[in-house]
């Protein structure tokens, strides 16, 4: 075998057909094919897999209990491999903590920057902070009031792991007898706190106790001094019962909040290096954790580090204030009669009736009934004795949910709240996440918060300008640290995502932006000889954006390394060293290779459908006429994020097409404000919560709206097309109404593997039963019981048409057509599961085995199969995702049809050929980030193409030759001519 090969034979993966081929190493090949034809099967299940199972069983078979490991590919061979790195289209995070610049890694040289080199200064006078001397702690000291208890600590220990037997006794033999540890105080001479090693700990030591007198100011003195000699610097004054006039400001905490206890006791911090005597802010030594929102050394306190706080909103509260006051309050519904009592006080003490409209009231009575009453309200209560009367003011509403969300122990109770809570930005940091001290460093007069707040492509610019502003000393400490930071940012610019903000949160990227950091990351690792196997990373990316994505994996080549991408994408293909085709059709069609070679040799490929779009021989039309529409629904004034002020129509009973550059505001315009909006209104769903905007005239000539992304359709094995599709309820009654069925009395719960009787109860219904092999990875072996099949042999019993349950199951839904023919209800289902491109898949594939793309398309089928009133509004994210031309032209078939029949379809898409049969175009930009969010054209295709300032009309040109345009069309080469016959 040629080192210059990876060289698969005999791979059987999934619907691989014992397929043996030879991919050039240091190459970039794209794996390319129908929609189920075994691309991933090649590429991720077999040569990845093979790869990162070798390396994992070269490790220790200790390290091996800890990494787990997977499973051994249906394969014969496969030589020639490199350590193998797979970059997919998986969350980058769905924790609400990590942001762009913590799974980036930036935040980290950030937090280290400014660590090192930042300048405090004080978030009270804004003066630059000092040092304190301990002359400046005494006098601070004593401007308490007189005869004020405190004592003076020194913190010895500051969160840190251990039991620290040894410093005690240090401490005893230096004359210390008390110490607090973690906010108890121990006497050294009694007993010694027991501390678990394991965790962390904070202990200081009691240097003197003290009655704040001008007369002890000496004492006070040496104590200070002592202390700060103890600590390295640092002291605490503990005030037990501290006066209500605090001559110190807010940076002061009580270690009842820092211990969870609750007490009233007053802990000031100061240390020698870092003050301002002209400011009572108290300010603690900077650390880089004291920039990281994941520390409570940095975290803001109110909100946590999250940014945002929840509060009980008023609209989810008084949803309808048309209703009467005993019925307004929703969160109060479930436990009418309780409150009824309350209600019926303070309506009497406003002279009203519990019957009257809330929305009747006088405004400042209406506040009164959400936030309580002014005065005091006479309160009823019958008891054995009679009734009883007592006076006092009426909590509110409102504030009764905010106190009850945080003192109930019952998870219920807090959830039911939770329904009537809104998410809102933290009013303390403003949405920053860090506390005030951190917020107040500067570098170069820049603070961290407005670095994070900055898209990469500004934060690049402002970090390749920031030498100039620093000294010679902070040059040379920062030296490194910026070099880092200009280098992943530049990494990031490179695969197109220069329009992110470093705060926005991982959990909101998309598959392909996640795809993309993870490459960044990549590629400023600088590894050689490694393979890449990517995913559609094109997923997601304007085709203005593209090159510079091609120009990143070229260069990933260059360095040595093989990349195999799994991809539909036309440029990505010419511009691949070379290009395997699968098929020559979906599921057990596919699993063979059809073509190989460059650009050109699919191109020249007869039996390559690939090809024959490739070259032109087959294409998708353009629509011989576009719809029209007499109305329209209208979104005003649109400034979530990055959205300028906008008003956009979107024609009813028209294709509608949103289209712009990565960044340009075309998520938020349909997912935060169109669909949020209308879900709000029209489905009365209050807990989601629109992005800003006006309002959306026009509802009227909709009935209903329905989202149609790419998330999950269940997130257990047991979730699959059948049951999600409802097709199954009709197969198991099918099967019920066989003679056998009714000769032994089963229904259709017999037939199902989610409950007892039917199924297998050795596997539960899974077909599969997972053995632990301790440190190789679990292997699932099929069910010794039923052999795989689900259900037990006295249900497997019952046939139809020689068929038993578990056999449709394991069909595809292409055959699964045929074989229920005759069944109007299946068929028509199984159909449209067909017309959108998924007739490779069968039955009862695992919801958790299904592409974002298969996931939406199921859901598309789901929702065809619902009765079409003609009055719906479907929305769209890139349902394109995942396609080959082919199934391409299918979906855009099925969305044509859904508009014919009066509905209104709305999507959001980079793919031009879907893009050129829309009825209407919405194209945002012009460019990413606070740089988009505006309107650049909108209109039909033609129109769009007219315009110059247009990035998607540059590209459109190409694919709409017949319209008279001047402008100049796109770089992109024309599809190559078919092979002549000569």
């Amino acid at each position: 075998m040629s080192k210059d090969f990876i060289e698969v034979r005999g791979a059987e993966e999934h619907n691989l057909k014992d397929l043996d081929v030879r991919i050039p190493r240091e190459a970039f090949t794209v794996v390319t094919g129908l929609s189920g034809s075994g691309k991933s099967s090649l590429a991720f299940e077999t040569i990845y897999a093979e790869g990162q199972r070798r390396y994992i069983e070269s490790l220790s078979a200790y390290a091996r209990n800890f990494l787990g490991q997977m499973d051994k590919p249906q394969v014969e061979a496969v030589e020639g491999l490199s350590p193998a790195i797979s970059i997919d289209q998986k969350n980058a995070a769905n924790n609400p903590r990590s942001t762009v610049g913590t799974v980036t890694e930036l935040h980290d040289y950030l937090r280290l920057l400014y660590a090192r080199v930042g300048t405090q200064y004080d978030p009270v006078t804004g003066e630059e902070v000092g040092e304190q001397s301990a002359q400046d702690m005494v006098t601070q000291v004593l401007s308490l009031p007189e005869g004020t208890r405190a004592k003076i600590v020194a913190p010895v220990v500051r969160d840190q792991k251990g039991a620290f037997e040894d410093l005690f006794d240090d401490l005893v033999a230096d004359g210390y007898a008390r110490v607090e540890v973690d906010g108890e105080e121990f006497d050294l001479t009694v007993e010694r706190p027991d501390l678990d090693k394991n965790y962390d700990h904070t202990v200081d030591v009691v240097v003197d106790r003290v009655k704040i007198r001008p007369e002890d100011r000496s004492r006070i003195a040496d104590s200070v001094e002592t202390a700060l000699e103890e600590a390295d610097g640092v002291l605490k004054l503990v005030v037990p019962d501290p006066p209500e006039d605090v001559p110190f400001a807010s940076n002061t905490r009580s270690t009842g909040d820092l211990a969870g206890e609750g007490d009233d006791r007053l802990v000031v911090q100061f240390s020698e290096a870092l003050g301002n005597p002209n400011s009572d802010f108290q300010f603690s030594e900077i650390e880089t954790r004291s920039f990281s929102f994941n520390s409570p050394h940095g975290a803001c306190p109110a909100c946590e580090g999250l940014g945002q706080t929840k509060e009980v909103d008023e609209e989810l509260v008084v949803v309808d204030p048309s209703k009467s006051i005993k019925d307004v309050f929703e969160p109060w519904s479930y436990n009418r009669s309780y409150y009824r009592t309350r209600l019926d006080s303070v309506a009497s003490h406003f002279d009203v009736s519990v019957d009257t409209p809330f929305e009747e009231l006088e405004e400042d009575v209406r506040r009164q009934f959400l936030y309580g009453t002014d005065r005091q309200v006479v309160f009823e209560r019958q008891t054995r004795n009679g009734t009883r009367r007592k006076e006092k003011r009426f909590e509110g509403v409102i504030p009764n949910l905010e106190r009850r969300h945080v003192e109930t122990d019952s998870e219920s109770t807090r959830e039911h709240i939770e329904k009537y809570m809104a998410t809102t930005t933290c009013p303390e940091c403003d949405g920053t996440r860090l506390k005030e001290q951190s917020r107040h460093v500067l570098v170069a007069g820049t603070a961290i918060t407005e670095v994070n707040r900055m898209s990469i492509g500004d934060a690049l610019e402002h970090f390749e300008g920031l030498e100039a502003e620093l000294g010679e000393r902070e040059l040379t400490i920062a030296e490194e640290i910026l070099k880092e930071i200009r280098a992943r940012l530049g990494f990031m610019e490179e695969v197109g995502l220069e329009y992110l903000t470093l705060d926005r949160e991982a959990a909101t990227l998309s598959g392909g932006e996640s795809q993309r950091i993870r490459l960044a990351t990549q590629v400023g690792s600088g590894l050689v000889g490694v393979l890449y196997v990517l995913d559609e990373p094109s997923i997601g990316l304007h085709q203005r954006d593209n090159d510079r994505l091609l120009n990143t994996l070229e260069g990933l080549r260059d360095l040595g390394n093989t990349l195999i991408v799994v991809e539909h994408d036309e440029e990505t293909m010419r511009r691949a060293d070379t290009v395997v085709d699968m098929g020559p059709g979906p599921g057990k069609r596919g699993g063979e290779v059809v073509a190989q070679g460059d650009f050109d040799d699919i191109c020249a490929a007869e039996e390559s459908l690939t090809g024959e779009y490739l070259s032109g021989r087959r294409e998708i039309p353009v629509p011989e006429e576009r719809r029209t529409s007499e109305g329209a629904l209208t979104v005003r004034g649109a400034r979530q994020h990055n959205l300028k002020n906008l008003d956009v129509d979107f024609p009813i009973g028209q294709f509608t097409a949103v289209t712009g550059v990565s960044g340009s505001g075309k998520s938020t315009l349909m997912h935060e404000i169109l669909y949020k909006g209308l879900a709000r209104t029209m489905n009365d769903n209050t807990s989601v919560h629109p992005g800003e905007h006006d309002a959306i005239d026009g509802t009227e000539h909709i009935e209903t709206v329905r989202l149609i992304d790419q998330s999950p359709i269940g997130r257990t094995p047991r979730s699959n097309p059948a049951t999600y599709t409802g097709v199954f309820d009709y197969i198991r009654e099918l099967f019920a109404e066989t003679k056998l069925s009714k000769q032994r009395g089963y229904e259709k719960g017999r037939f199902s593997f989610n409950v007892k009787g039917g199924r297998c109860e050795a596997c539960g219904g899974q077909g599969t039963v997972k053995i632990e092999m301790n440190f190789l990875s679990d292997v699932y072996v099929p069910c010794e019981e039923c052999g795989g099949a689900r259900y037990n042999d006295a249900t497997l019993d019952v046939t139809y048409k020689e068929k038993t349950i578990s056999d449709v199951l394991d069909m595809e839904v292409a055959d699964a057509l045929e074989f229920f023919e005759s069944n109007r209800q299946i068929r028509r289902r199984l159909q449209l599961l067909k017309d959108v491109g998924l007739g490779y898949m069968t039955l009862g594939q695992p919801s958790t085995t299904l592409s974002g793309g298969e996931a939406q398309r199921v859901k598309l089928a789901e929702e065809l199969g619902k009765k079409q009133t003609g009055e719906t509004l479907y929305l769209l994210d890139e349902p394109t995702t995942g396609l080959h031309k082919e199934d391409e032209r299918k979906l855009i078939d099925v969305l044509q049809r859904l508009t014919d029949n009066g509905n209104t379809v709305v999507v959001v898409e980079h793919e031009l050929d879907l893009v050129k049969n829309a009825d209407n175009i919405v194209d945002l930009g012009p460019e990413g980030g606070e740089h988009g969010g505006e309107i650049v054209a909108s209109g039909t295709p033609e129109d769009v193409a007219r315009v110059d300032d247009s990035h998607t009309g540059r590209y459109l040109r190409d694919l709409l030759p017949d319209v008279d345009i001047e402008g100049p069309r796109s770089d992109r080469r024309k599809p190559a001519k078919a092979p002549s016959d000569d």
